[in-house]
């Protein structure tokens, strides 16, 4: 069941209650339309790109997004790097908590004007974006952990939280986020050759 099947349900269940119980109306009828009202725009954010965590294969697509969106998380990846792919699996848990900030990623080999542009020389490489500028740089796991078994998605939920490109979300953390990274896993030197130690960046020439 998806987020937007919850709040389906949610509606659903409070007009049954009203009906069930008259004396209640006025206040569940203020909740059904503040829901209703949260409902419409998490649809629309989510028919925006929000809410998931996409692959942009085009540079000239990606600056697009950056400068139209006020909120955005940036990381540049290769897909070989086993580094990059922790990272994946913690933005991807983020992505769906956070609706109003766009989280996307692409292979440097896609963005070589980029690449220069922002002086990106170590994977994974994330960048955060408010309203078309550079907020902040995760190069590495540096500030979040150094290895796979210390870095945390709430660490990385707290720095982004920091650098202003994503709201603070009550009741969001390790175990809420760690819920989605479980479900989504059912299966500055950008380098390297190929897979390298956990312990260290990857550096690409």
């Amino acid at each position: 069941m998806t987020a937007s099947d919850d709040e389906d349900a949610l509606l659903e269940s409070l007009e049954n209650d009203t009906e069930n119980d008259p004396s209640l109306a006025h206040l569940r009828e203020a909740r059904i339309q503040q829901l209703a009202s949260e409902l419409k725009e998490s649809k629309r954010l989510r028919s925006e790109g929000f809410g998931s965590y996409d692959q942009i294969k085009d540079e000239k697509r990606l600056m697009e997004i950056t400068t139209s969106t006020e909120y955005c998380v940036v990381h540049f990846y290769k897909p070989d790097f086993n580094r990059c792919r922790i990272m994946d699996g913690h933005l991807s848990a983020l992505a769906p908590v956070h609706l109003s900030t766009r989280f996307v990623r692409i292979d440097v080999e896609h963005a070589p004007f980029l690449v220069t542009k922002l002086n990106v020389k170590v994977l994974p490489c994330v960048i955060a974006f408010v309203a078309g500028v550079s907020a902040d740089r995760i190069v590495g796991f540096e500030g979040v952990g150094y290895s796979e078994d210390t870095f945390k998605t709430g660490d990385l939920e707290k720095r982004l939280v920091g650098a202003g490109v994503l709201e603070k979300v009550k009741g969001a953390g390790d175990a809420r986020v760690g819920e989605v990274l479980n479900k989504s896993h059912k299966k500055q030197r950008i380098g390297g050759n190929g897979d390298e130690d956990d312990d260290d960046d990857d550096e690409w020439d």
